[in-house]
């Protein structure tokens, strides 16, 4: 029997930091821990929490089973202060203590800055160098401990003594500016010695200042780089030394001649490091009070990638291919250059006719320019830029070798938390491409691309995409970050600007917009859904009330929303291409769906809070909300308002629809929709993440399974089949020719459309939280008949949960990891269930064969999709069947039988008319 492990390190908040949490402003931070195991039947029947701090432990026993985000017993920590935390849990003993959690932190208050911004004076203007700021501080006594605290008006790096404080980019991030701005805490302690230091700050313009959004503007929060940095010293003597930003530092230009996230970085390499600070700088007025520490993970370099071939292009142009679609910058060695020489090098994510595909960046230059030194060899790199990119040309270099070049991956640290597998190479490789999708895209925000001149929040991009982000990174503290941003942003009439940060601020793109604005609402309750955070419904539950309270003034007095700037069901592939907010399915439809659906959410969130006249109140109104849905759109039949596959999605997904008859009737017509499109994908953004929901739980699973496997255009497959490695934004990016998709909105790493693969992860390989934080889970397998095996996997806030199946022989066997604290509810396919708590679990089964063994069918004759297509459109349009649903339906259960059932009785039994037989004829030519 297992013993009663010791619990893990205390976790403070939604931090992932590797060692000791730094800048924590939360004077009381919450606490979680997880269990790697424990005996057979174990209950946690309580926690004991001990706390080091200012030289006294306290100990505090607490008689509960919860061990996620659990309350600071202690008293609120100050500015600066250090805890050392350990927990132990008991079931019928006590476990060992766990190894220790640090928590550190922050500057809390404006006073306890005696720092100011700085901006240097007559240099580091727009379109100048980047200015770099140098204050020095005299320390002649045994350092034994150094903070730096910093923050900046643009982004910045910094270094003490010509050392970097550490291995994150992009500092502060981005940030709602005017009214959050992140600050950062450093331990120097090891950089700061006896004699005098240097503290330099390189500023660049990244989010605040460079071109930003497709609209061309600059300077967006600002025409003034600044910098603050707080540099505290203790020495041996218990003396505290502070350096921080006032007017006695000095400025100097440096070698980085530009620097912009769109069009790129120029340095000169002749830029000798001995130029001396010889500029004056001057304090900048700025409210300290929006300062704030991180939620989440710093942007780092998480990985590097080697290159795949150089090659020439047809125009001559030296071509490097990394073989992956990624965000970050090239490093590259340049050797033999003359000083003065210029080496640019251009990004792109796809090549077209051998040459790099410039156009889906629009104005977006991506374009480094180096000016060599005339050093034997040196490395090429930004730091002020990124792109995302596969492919690179470079020009102005003699040769370059493939062991000289590589991709330098960035975004934010977030830890990976779930995996998928299966038997299925091009479903596994989609799976990676969502990932690598996402990797790229979470930029300290969740943005839409990262390559073209946008890269913006789109709220409605994450909205559909936050489950899958939950699943397989820990996204929950920049998530937690982000919707600070977005209830910062949202006006006083509750409206949620359709990007977060707002940098666009139009009124168009204020204006309410379903499915985007739904963010403020849907995304907190997927946090709360997948961490158990009870606390980020308690902060964002005004911004969430607010939002639907706008919409019950959009709406009219019947309750249905109609007209305003919708997005509609977003890239549906029926949309034009100079217009993909002209789906199928119809504008209004989707906003009232959106309205009941918010308005249900802000119901139970305030149930869950402990509002209850709040619950009541949210509940009945999308009650009524609802019937105003089923009495505007939905008819005796069962049939939605403009008969898209989107709509019924929506209907059955989030219970619109709730009498059974009508259900029944509505997933029936969206499985017809599904089968007469030839199993192609017909959904927009609105759609895509829940269709196969709707056909899996209304008893259409084999028709979501045909539509996920899929490989013709439009489809999820077809970009694998095109060699994609992230997702694409539209269907068809790349053209079956392989010609650039030429609509001026084309971007080969978005990654809403990757977000089906959170019903691939609960209902494909069958893992689901089932309570909120993964309490309990639902192993809920429906195994597609493609697939011989699936498997997911996903670190929960209590431990590692994983489902494996796999079908061999006949039999079809079940793996369930059940983590400690948590119990599993099991449903095998074919019937059975049991409850199982924590550890190893085992089913087999053997798997129920087909009635009818069928060695020939109507799937064999009719043998590809064109031909079936075909079969579809010739019987429809010679009016033998007045519908292609009809027609598929028909069909679809005719599959398994035998050949010798095929004759013409059986045509004449679904086409009784004499143009039968000339139907038959026209599709066998």
């Amino acid at each position: 029997m297992a013993e009663l492990a010791a619990p893990s390190a205390p976790r403070f908040e939604h931090r992932t930091d590797r060692g000791p949490v730094r800048g924590v402003t939360t004077a009381s931070p919450r606490l979680s821990w997880s269990v790697a195991s424990a005996p057979e039947g174990y209950v946690q029947t309580a926690y004991e929490v001990e706390i080091a701090r200012g030289g006294a432990t306290s100990r505090w026993v607490v008689e509960s089973s919860e061990q996620i985000l659990v309350a600071w017993p202690d008293a609120p920590l100050a500015s600066r202060d250090v805890a050392v935390v350990r927990v132990r849990v008991r079931g019928t003993g006590w476990s060992p203590w766990s190894e220790p959690g640090i928590v550190e932190m922050g500057l809390l208050a404006p006073e306890d800055w005696s720092a100011r911004f700085i901006s240097p004076v007559g240099i580091g203007g727009l379109r100048q160098a980047a200015p770099e700021v140098r204050g020095t501080l005299q320390i002649d006594a045994r350092v034994v401990n150094a903070r730096l605290y910093a923050t900046a008006h643009g982004i910045y790096t910094a270094r003490i003594n010509g050392v970097a404080v550490d291995d994150t980019v992009f500092a502060p991030g981005w940030t709602a500016y005017e009214s959050r701005l992140r600050t950062r805490v450093y331990d120097v302690t090891e950089l700061v010695l006896s004699g005098e230091n240097t503290l330099d700050v390189t500023l660049g313009n990244g989010w605040w200042r460079g071109r930003f959004g497709f609209l061309g503007e600059r300077a967006l929060y600002g025409d003034r780089l600044a910098a603050l940095a707080q540099l505290e010293v203790t020495t041996a003597d218990g003396a505290v030394h502070v350096l921080g930003t006032d007017e006695t530092w000095r400025a100097r230009s440096t070698g980085i001649l530009s620097d912009d996230i769109y069009d790129g970085q120029t340095t000169d390499l002749r830029f000798s490091a001995d130029t001396p600070f010889d500029r004056p700088v001057e304090t900048v007025e700025a409210d300290l009070g929006i300062l704030i520490g991180e939620d989440g993970p710093p942007m780092r370099v998480t990985e590097v990638v080697p290159a795949v071939s150089v090659s020439t292009s047809p125009s001559g142009r030296t071509i490097v291919d990394f073989g992956q679609n990624l965000v970050g910058w090239v490093r590259l060695v340049a050797r033999g250059g003359r000083a003065g020489d210029e080496v640019v090098i251009r990004h792109a994510e796809v090549l077209e006719s051998g040459e790099l595909a410039i156009e889906p960046l629009r104005s977006a230059r991506a374009t480094d320019t180096y000016f060599l030194s005339g050093a034997r060899a040196e490395n090429l790199a930004p730091s002020f830029t990124f792109h995302g990119f596969r492919y690179m040309d470079v020009t102005g270099l003699a040769e370059l070798r493939v062991e000289d070049v590589e991709a330098v991956v960035i975004g934010s640290d977030l830890e990976r938390i779930g995996w998928f597998s299966s038997s299925h190479g091009m479903l596994d490789q989609f799976h990676q491409n969502v990932v690598w999708g996402m990797r790229g895209n979470f930029v300290d925000v969740p943005t839409d691309c990262p390559q073209r001149d946008e890269r913006l929040g789109w709220t409605g991009d994450i909205q559909i995409f936050a489950p899958t982000a939950n699943f397989l990174y820990d996204s929950a503290g920049l998530l937690t970050s982000w919707l600070a941003d977005l209830a910062a942003e949202q006006d006083e009439r509750g409206r949620v600007p359709h990007v977060i940060p707002d940098i666009l601020r139009t009124e168009l793109t204020s204006s309410p917009a379903a499915a985007w604005g739904d963010a403020a609402v849907i995304v907190p309750w997927t946090l709360w859904e997948r961490t158990g955070d009870r606390g980020i419904l308690e902060r964002q539950l005004p911004s969430m009330k607010a939002w639907v309270d706008c919409l019950r003034i959009e709406a009219s007095d019947d309750l249905v929303w109609r007209g305003g700037s919708q997005y509609g069901d977003w890239l549906d592939p029926t949309a034009p291409e100079d217009d993909p907010s002209r789906a199928k399915a119809d504008p209004d439809v989707i906003a009232t769906a959106h309205f009941a659906r918010s308005a249900q959410i802000v119901a139970w969130a305030a149930d869950v809070v402990g509002d209850s006249s709040l619950a009541v109140e949210y509940a009945t109104l999308a009650a009524s909300v609802r019937a105003a849905f089923v009495r505007e759109f939905v008819t005796a039949s069962g049939l939605v308002f403009s008969d898209a596959q989107t709509v019924y999605a929506l209907s059955l997904h989030w219970g619109l629809i709730e009498d059974p008859a009508l259900r029944a009737r509505a997933a029936a017509r969206l499985a017809d929709l599904v089968r007469s499109s030839g199993f192609r994908i017909a959904t927009g953004f609105v759609g895509t993440p829940i269709v196969c929901d709707a056909l899996t739980d209304n008893g259409y699973a084999d028709i979501a399974h045909r539509l996920l496997l899929q490989t013709q255009v439009p489809s999820w497959l077809y970009p694998v089949t095109m060699g994609a490695t992230t997702i694409w934004e539209r269907w068809d990016s790349m053209l079956p020719d392989s010609t650039v998709n030429g609509s001026g909105m084309t971007s080969f790493n978005h990654y809403a459309l990757g977000s089906v693969i959170d019903w691939l992860h609960r209902r494909v390989a069958g893992l689901a939280a089932s309570s909120a934080g993964y309490r309990t889970i639902a192993v809920r397998p429906v195994p597609p008949k493609g697939l011989t095996r699936a498997a997911a996997s996903h670190r929960t806030p209590y431990g590692i949960a994983s489902v494996a199946w796999s079908r061999e022989g006949g039999e079809w066997m079940l793996e369930v990891e059940v983590p400690v604290g948590v119990t599993a509810e099991v449903q095998l396919p074919w019937g059975g269930s049991a409850s199982v708590g924590h550890g190893l679990h085992e089913w087999r089964v053997v798997e129920p064969t087909a009635e009818r063994t069928a060695p020939k069918t109507i799937r064999d004759i009719v043998d590809d999709e064109t031909r079936w297509l075909r079969l579809v459109e010739v019987s429809s349009r010679m009016g033998v069947i007045d519908s292609d649903a009809r027609i598929a339906r028909l069909l679809e259960p005719m599959y398994d039988h035998p050949a010798a059932e095929l004759g013409e009785a059986v045509w004449t039994r679904i086409w009784p008319s004499a143009t039968a037989k000339a139907a038959i004829a026209k599709i066998s030519d």
